[in-house]
């Protein structure tokens, strides 16, 4: 389970742990964490921690002993507690399932390695892992892992049952962030080598308010078709440029839809941003996309435009932007910002750039309306 703090991520552990040891008869099960600071005041007895929700009568005369960090139920089932930095008690176990807790902080890999050996009896021994993520090399690979099942959550999920005080302050403190993506919506925040757009550059211009735009523009870059199932989303970027050649990213608000509902999507977000113009990708579309946007209003000033160079050279632009800090995020964008981070201006079946492509459509439009800072064509 990769979360924010505050989603529940303890609680979710604790449960599972339990629910298996009272299901099956004298098994051995074990939970790590970073330390023995957090095995004992977390894991063990903090707020969601397991002594404070095992019901007493479920244990065995031996109970919970806080010398060697065990906790014994009446069925001869037992839950060891390892933290991670003494990966070495965990040679010598011999269980069939395992939580770790905040596997992001531990300190050293071969605890990791130890609990997996450790993993060996039963019908299908496996290990529950509740952690905030970092991009840690260990985190990446088991989030690509095939045999493994992730589920994901943010701090605001769970806000019903958050001090109100402290839910607001996340919001006010890290809403917008990297941190905040990180720690508050469990991201794994990581660059792809080769990229053209890094997180970092982003993050560093991320704004909250933008002075006065000088133009606004709405960019589309058309799906070929609407089949949920298969098809490409219609990139549909919001952006603007003000006197200084200074670019923001006010929305995305692309989708897998018909023509007729993404066309519908355009035209309300041209209204409501003030803009002062739509701007579309015509190599799939054709006439198509003026057709549709003059059936529904045929006072909208239009624009479009076509892909003549590969998707690599229309990008390097907008890229070099990015990295002289002029072009600003006024909200995270989760899926626009994952697609940059992963475009390298190679095809790649498997990745989509749809939004990359209506963002790069939207800036070059802008740089091409007078006060170009490069020439697109």
């Amino acid at each position: 389970m990769i979360a924010g703090r505050g989603f529940g991520k303890t609680l979710c552990g604790a449960y599972d742990l339990i629910e298996y040891c009272l299901m099956n008869n004298g098994v051995t099960t074990a939970v790590v964490a970073p330390t023995f600071g957090d095995l004992k005041r977390v894991v063990f007895s903090g707020e969601s921690g397991l002594v404070k929700i095992i019901p007493p009568e479920l244990l065995s005369d031996k109970g919970y002993n806080k010398s060697d960090g065990t906790i014994n139920f009446y069925n001869g089932s037992t839950i060891v507690g390892v933290p991670a930095e003494s990966y070495d008690r965990l040679r010598g176990l011999n269980i069939s399932r395992a939580w770790c807790d905040e596997l992001a902080s531990w300190n050293y890999r071969e605890a990791f390695d130890n609990l997996i050996m450790a993993l060996r009896i039963g019908d299908n021994p496996k290990c529950i892992i509740t952690t905030t993520p970092r991009p840690l090399p260990l985190i990446r690979e088991l989030a690509k892992r095939d045999d493994v099942e992730v589920i994901r959550g943010s701090t605001f999920e769970n806000q019903d049952n958050l001090a109100q005080s402290s839910v607001q302050m996340f919001k006010d403190r890290y809403e917008g962030t990297r941190i905040g993506r990180q720690e508050i919506y469990g991201e794994i925040l990581e660059d792809v080598e080769g990229a053209m757009f890094s997180y970092k550059d982003i993050e560093n211009s991320r704004l909250n308010s933008h002075p006065t735009l000088q133009r606004i523009v709405v960019a589309i870059d058309p799906a070929v078709t609407s089949n949920k199932k298969t098809s490409d989303e219609t990139g549909i970027i919001v952006a603007g440029r003000d006197e200084n050649n200074h670019f923001y990213v006010l929305h995305d608000g692309s989708q897998i839809s018909s023509p007729d509902v993404w066309i519908k999507t355009a035209i309300d977000l041209y209204k409501r941003f003030e803009c002062d113009r739509i701007v579309a990708e015509v190599n799939n579309g054709g006439d198509l996309i003026e057709r549709l946007l003059r059936t529904q209003d045929e006072t909208i000033p239009y624009t479009s435009v076509r892909a003549t160079r590969g998707k690599q050279v229309r990008a390097e632009p907008i890229s070099a932007l990015y990295e002289q800090g002029r072009v600003h995020h006024m909200n995270v964008y989760k899926q626009l910002e994952e697609q940059m981070c992963q475009f390298t201006g190679i095809s790649v079946k498997s990745q989509h750039d749809d939004r990359i492509d209506a963002l790069v459509w939207a800036i070059s439009s802008l740089q091409n309306s007078g006060q170009a800072v490069f020439k697109i064509s």
